[in-house]
């Protein structure tokens, strides 16, 4: 394996590590307050998602995505259906609060953790629910512009 290949593969490997521990970071609040924390996987996956989405967004000649052409049309392909499942996840996540309130959720707390804990769920699912629901099709129009680019005029 040629010396750009291995360094590119200990990159990614490096930014997945950070993101992994970014999310066990900013979950880990919110474990440590609530018993059961039904949206974790959704709250995870926001996470996930906006980080790498725009690591590849503003980094993408850095990864392994640069110039694999048929792996980032079919990539494009399936960024429209992910971003309708992370459309529905945060969907999911404020019908609920909506309808059946903190109270589930939050009833054991005292007043001031309940709505700190309330504040800080709320600003982290929806910032990165947000981020990422529009993440997804920015990165959809940046490998379509990578797959010109490197079609027409050799450059990522």
């Amino acid at each position: 394996m040629n010396q750009k290949k291995s360094l590119t593969i200990l990159l990614e490997l490096i930014w997945w590590t950070a993101t992994a521990i970014a999310a066990f970071a900013l979950v880990y609040p919110i474990r440590q307050a609530l018993p059961v924390w039904p949206f974790q996987p959704w709250n995870v996956a926001f996470i996930m998602v906006l980080i790498t989405f725009t690591r590849y967004i503003f980094l993408l000649q850095y990864t392994f995505l640069a110039k694999r052409q048929v792996l980032k049309v079919v990539l494009i392909l399936l960024l429209l259906p992910v971003t309708f499942m992370l459309i529905s996840g945060l969907y999911g996540f404020m019908n609920y609060i909506e309808e059946k309130s903190w109270e589930p959720l939050t009833s054991n707390l005292p007043a001031e953790q309940k709505r700190a804990i309330e504040s800080y769920i709320w600003g982290t699912m929806i910032f990165f629910g947000a981020g990422s629901v529009i993440a997804a099709p920015v990165l959809a129009g940046r490998l379509f512009l990578s797959v010109w680019r490197t079609r027409n005029r050799g450059t990522v």
